[in-house]
């Protein structure tokens, strides 16, 4: 391509000094929004965002392909920004870029189904074609670099299009990543590459770094991915309320009127970013993250060297830097927001207003404590305030509220030490086997792979987070098992489950995962008939690796729980025990299929 060869990288990654947008606020019309878009980013950034934007919606498209595309939206833009009032210049962005697809011979050809998306209006039609972007896809190969012999001399007379090509393939096998990671992880590229060829082994240093990239991606992914998902399936209220509380354990320091105004321009920004629109996507992303640098006082005395990185690093440090040290001198919340007799007087006088403040001065206090919990003992304050206040007595009635509200703290600690101390004292393969019991019963239905799929999950979060000190472990173990949950809630929604995962799954966020520890047993499940295959063995119980021999047994216990959901953990034992001499006898007989036949 040879829209790339045109592209200066230099701008993205070399510019170690704040960029001043020279923009107005955030909701002031303009004429021309791809002008607009146009003279924020410049030339060199509008293009590399173009051919993600198109990249991930394209996915089968060649990098020549789609360079044709990307030409034609930079010429419009050039265009506009000539002649706001041109033709075509007022339209949207996701327009635009939807209409460019709209146009490309034999769209149905290739994509079959998804080009009845473009019979849709808008927005309509980009949330069709949303629905159609597939994550990891097989028709996608991971990104090749170039052999480690001929690598330094390509990045050194090719660097534009190589790096130019990494961006493309990175967006088409990860289109929900945003924009900005995606730029961010090609900076890390470049500078493994800038380190690597400097040394003597070149080849092992990136195969080591690369690691370490992809771990990135993937991370950094999963977490866009989640928000998103959450965006969507609860909505702008509570997506905010989980913000605010993130923000407030962030930037302790920070006056509630900053946090209010940098949390909705984020809010903002996520809707653009999950929406696909890379380009505001980019533009408003890199205007907030200046803002916050212009104000490190106000903010966080942690993103001082984040701030200094240029524009494309800078975003995601911020997003990655550890909470500022809160405040030494903040008072109890017991006298405002308890003692206080006017607490019904405030509340009433503006419900969001007076929650959101709780949130901020309670978050801000407890960086130890996850999202979830916090918007947990909010609303059960809210509860109670809208029972006290409809009392004679109020200050009487929400009195205990210290009382009622500690339960909500104690259960997510009792769970958290309940886990870790499981994982510690018996390790990670008792650890995996008790979830695995626990989660059979609760969703027998699910299939026999996922229900490991989702054990191994959680057993990663157990000795991610169990390891970190006791101050850290209840906000990463909530975390990352939302993650996980909401990844089985999305499965429910085109695979239902059964009627108790629907409900924890749709009911509430904040009670998302209380909702999931505390579920029984699924009383309406029928199991399915005795299939005595499921219990065949063969002489590959003994001869098989040690990782595959561990699978073929979890799965034995999930087959067995999905045919007696009652079983006792006392009759699992015993089955268990019968099993590991059976497996012990047989594998030092010489005809280890008749000897298992027979037992």
């Amino acid at each position: 391509m040879k829209w790339v060869t045109l592209i200066s990288f230099i701008f993205l990654f070399s510019s170690a000094t704040s960029r001043n947008l020279g923009r107005t606020a955030r909701d002031t019309e303009h004429k021309s929004e791809i002008a607009h878009r146009y003279n924020d980013l410049k030339e060199e950034t509008f293009k590399a965002v173009t051919m993600i934007t198109f990249a991930q919606y394209l996915q089968r498209c060649s990098y020549e392909g789609l360079s044709k595309l990307v030409k034609d939206v930079v010429d419009l833009a050039q265009k506009c920004v000539a002649n706001e009032d041109a033709p075509e210049c007022s339209k949207s962005l996701p327009a635009i870029f939807l209409d460019e697809i709209c146009q490309v011979e034999k769209l149905r050809d290739t994509y079959g189904a998804m080009a009845d998306c473009c019979s849709k209006a808008d927005p309509e039609r980009n949330q069709c074609f949303l629905s159609f972007k597939v994550p990891q896809p097989d028709f996608v190969q991971p990104y090749e670099r170039p052999a480690a012999d001929v690598i330094c001399k390509e990045y050194q007379d090719n660097r534009v299009s190589l790096l130019g090509h990494f961006i493309y393939t990175v967006a088409r096998r990860n289109p929900f990543l945003y924009s900005p990671t995606i730029l961010n992880l090609a900076a890390d590229y470049e500078h493994a590459l800038q380190s690597c060829c400097a040394g003597s082994d070149v080849g092992a240093c990136l195969d080591e770094k690369a690691v370490a990239i992809k771990e990135r991606a993937k991370k950094v992914s999963m977490k866009q991915q989640y928000s998103c998902g959450i965006l969507k399936k609860f909505g702008e209220r509570t997506f905010k309320a989980n913000m605010l509380a993130r923000l407030s354990q962030k930037y302790p320091n920070a006056p509630f009127s900053e946090i209010l105004k940098i949390l909705s321009d984020a809010k903002d920004i996520y809707k653009e970013c999950c929406d696909g629109d890379m380009l505001e996507c980019m533009d408003d992303r890199a205007e907030l993250m200046t803002y916050i640098c212009s104000k490190q006082d106000v903010f966080s005395s942690k993103i001082k060297e984040c701030c200094e990185k240029p524009v494309v690093e800078r975003s995601q440090c911020i997003i990655e830097s550890e909470f500022d040290d809160k405040p030494e001198d903040l008072p109890s919340l017991v006298e405002k927001y308890i003692q206080d007799k006017e607490v019904c007087k405030s509340y009433e006088a503006g419900h969001d207003e007076f929650l959101s403040e709780f949130v901020y001065e309670y978050s801000r206090r407890h960086p130890e404590f996850s999202t979830q919990l916090i918007l947990r003992i909010t609303r059960g304050y809210e509860t109670l305030l809208d029972k006290c206040c409809k009392t004679d007595n109020p200050a009487e009635c929400y009195a205990n509220a210290v009382k009622e509200l500690n339960k909500h703290i104690k259960e997510t600690q009792d769970v958290v030490k309940t886990n870790c101390d499981l994982l510690t004292t018996h390790g990670e393969a008792d650890f995996l086997k008790a979830l695995l019991i626990r989660y059979t019963k609760k969703m027998p239905q699910v299939s026999t792979d996922t229900l490991l799929e989702i054990g191994k999950k959680m057993t990663k979060v157990g000795n991610k987070c169990c390891q970190l000190p006791e101050d850290r472990r209840m906000s990463c173990s909530e975390g990352y098992l939302s993650i996980v949950i909401q990844d089985m809630c999305r499965r429910q929604e085109t695979t239902p489950i059964n009627d108790n995962v629907s409900h924890c799954c749709s009911d509430s966020y904040a009670y998302r995962r209380p909702c999931f520890t505390a579920m029984g047993v699924d009383t309406k499940y029928v199991p399915p008939p005795f299939n005595p295959d499921m219990f065949n063995f063969d002489e590959k119980l003994c001869t098989a690796p040690p990782a595959e021999q561990e699978t073929g047994q979890m799965k034995l216990l999930i087959n067995l729980i999905k045919r007696k959901p009652q079983v006792t953990e006392e009759q699992i034992k015993t089955i268990a025990d019968g099993f590991t001499a059976m497996v012990d006898k047989c594998c030092k007989q010489s005809d280890i299929e008749s000897c298992l036949g027979e037992e």
